[in-house]
């Protein structure tokens, strides 16, 4: 008893979800997926090999500004399987201390158990994956997502890339106004199922976290003619109403059009937001939820197991969870009527952060502003990638040398197929704005073009032999000309000679090593450079004009002897 008692105080064992997605296997106290404290932060490793949360947004509580982990974020979604396929993001926002990370843990129950009718678990596992607990301080800090991408394919063949996504809890004691309307807005605008987690009922002030998007969304649809959000989910937890809306989907939408009604005596900022939500989200959406039950809500050793959660509310999570992540109603994300991709994403990201690190919100305008950027940004990114996918399949890494005419042409080829896709790619910001990237991508696949031409040189073994054929021509030269210069009595010219063959007997040796060790890489550059401007200024153009001297000589030689063939031919005939 008292070993249990002991257990007991200690916390119970941590689980962590098989990532084969079959089974949960328990694990000791010191393996257990890490708490919010020891998640990978930006001066650390991300590993992928054991799936747990990842911050990607950083939260910094003194100066309440956040910061965006490029890398990390970079290392989730640019892994070669996933980075070109199309995103579905799903996210949970709201309140502290309302269960979004225990809702996201039972999401992952049903992604990696997803073809199992038992997916929500034992009644006797503990609940694992995004850190939670119960009380009433907070848990998650600004933006984390689940480190592992789940690829899965849809009822039409097409394979896409979920992430689940998680946020700070807004209006703790510790988070602005700011904040809290940051983590919100940069959730929404990235994710393409926003689930707005909402205790007991929808406040006026939960409609009012929506004006910045729907002037938002007011100021895309004069440019792009679509809805630019796609599905918000209402999550009203802890209903308490059933006997006026039911619980689950039904009656979350019948209470949802209740409250969304647009009254004569609601002030008109509420009455604008209300109008205007339904043209800024394609999918609206409300689901009721009961409470959990008084064990959940009491019980400080609450660690998730079933058997400790009310019937009523397991039985709508069998429901709520597919209805957001059955493989037939995942959303993919879309931008100005564009699917999103794993890069393209990174890209949002990068440009959204920009705009929510100043002293204020941003103007709607701004976001719009930087949606654009981030639209033409993805639409550069996967236009270079297919010119650099082309190019690699013509003169890539195992690749032989090829004719530097016919790289050329494929390079062009390859060029205006790349400008096509992107001028092909929907975008935002008008056809000033959008040429200004088209140039830039146009500078960059030039630049990429250039180092496949050093590639493709290295390859050929005349160019390989270039330099030290130079300063063995250079020796042979300057030998020579020692020896009869010092033969005529010109010394000080033999000398010179002889210093300028030193110093390239030198250049030849200092070269060899470096190819041989690898050291000292820039010394050897330098040398190939002077190498290549010897080539370039005197040998080559010497050996052309020995060339064109010699062919010149060998036509003249040519039209010589068939002249004399025919006066000889003549001479013959005319004797005979």
């Amino acid at each position: 008893m008292a070993e249990r008692d002991a257990a007991r105080r200690a916390g119970p064992a941590r689980q962590r979800p098989d990532p084969a997605g079959k089974h949960y296997e328990e694990e000791e106290e010191e393996d257990a997926l890490p708490d919010s404290d020891a998640l990978p932060d930006s001066d650390d490793e991300v590993d992928l090999d054991k799936p747990c949360p990842i911050q990607i947004v950083l939260a910094h509580e003194d100066d309440h500004n956040f910061e965006l982990d490029e890398e990390a974020l970079e290392k989730i979604l640019l892994q070669e399987h996933i980075k070109d396929l199309n995103i579905v993001v799903v996210s949970v926002a709201g309140a502290f201390r309302k269960g979004k990370s225990f809702l996201l843990d039972f999401m992952l129950r049903y992604m990696y158990n997803r073809t199992s009718p038992c997916w929500i678990g034992g009644n006797t596992e503990p609940l694992t994956g995004f850190t939670w607990r119960g009380g009433c301080e907070r848990e998650t800090t600004g933006i984390q997502i689940w480190s592992e991408v789940f690829v899965i394919d849809k009822p039409n063949g097409t394979k896409v890339a979920v992430l689940l996504m998680d946020t700070q809890g807004a209006f703790d004691s510790q988070s602005t106004i700011k904040d809290c309307a940051t983590v919100f807005a940069l959730s929404t605008m990235t994710s393409s199922v926003q689930v707005y987690n909402l205790s007991q009922n929808i406040q006026e002030d939960d409609l009012q976290h929506l004006q910045l998007f729907t002037e938002y969304g007011r100021l895309a649809m004069e440019e792009i003619y679509q809805k630019p959000f796609q599905t918000l989910m209402f999550l009203i937890r802890d209903w308490s109403y059933p006997y006026e809306h039911a619980y689950g989907l039904e009656g979350g939408k019948k209470f949802l059009e209740k409250r969304l009604q647009v009254k004569q005596n609601q002030h008109e900022e509420l009455q604008n937001v209300r109008k205007h939500i339904h043209s800024c989200f394609s999918n609206l959406g409300c689901f009721l939820l009961p409470h959990p039950g008084l064990k959940v809500a009491t019980n400080p050793n609450f660690d998730g197991r079933l058997n400790d959660i009310d019937e009523d509310f397991k039985k709508e999570l069998r429901n709520l969870v597919p209805l957001l992540l059955a493989p037939e109603n995942l959303v993919e994300k879309e931008i100005s009527g564009s699917k999103v991709t794993c890069r393209d994403l990174v890209e949002y990201f990068k440009a959204y952060i920009k705009i929510y690190q100043g002293e204020e919100l941003p103007h709607p305008k701004s976001m719009l502003q930087a949606t654009a950027e981030a639209n033409n940004l993805a639409a550069v990114a996967g236009a270079k990638d297919l010119y650099s996918r082309g190019m690699e399949q013509v003169c890539g890494g195992d690749k032989p040398y090829i004719a530097p005419s016919d790289l050329e042409r494929k390079h062009q080829d390859f060029r205006e197929s790349a400008v096509r896709q992107f001028c092909s790619v929907k975008k935002m910001g008008g056809e000033e704005f959008c040429r200004r990237y088209q140039e830039q991508l146009e500078v960059e696949i030039d630049e990429i073009y250039a180092n496949f031409v050093k590639h493709n040189d290295g390859k050929n073994i005349f160019y390989a032999a270039r330099t030290p054929a130079t300063l063995f021509a250079v020796m042979f030269a300057m030998y020579i000309t020692s020896g009869l210069t010092g033969f005529l009595g010109m010394n000080s010219i033999a000398t010179l000679c002889n210093l300028v063959l030193g110093m390239a007997l030198i250049s030849f040796c200092t070269w060899a090593y470096v190819k041989y060790s690898g050291e000292f890489r820039e010394v050897g550059t330098a040398i190939d450079q002077i190498a290549e401007a010897i080539w370039e200024q005197v040998l080559k153009p010497m050996s052309d004009n020995l060339m064109e001297d010699h062919m010149r000589q060998s036509v003249k030689n040519s039209i010589k002897a068939g002249l004399t063939e025919q006066v000889s031919h003549h001479a013959r005939l005319k004797t005979d």
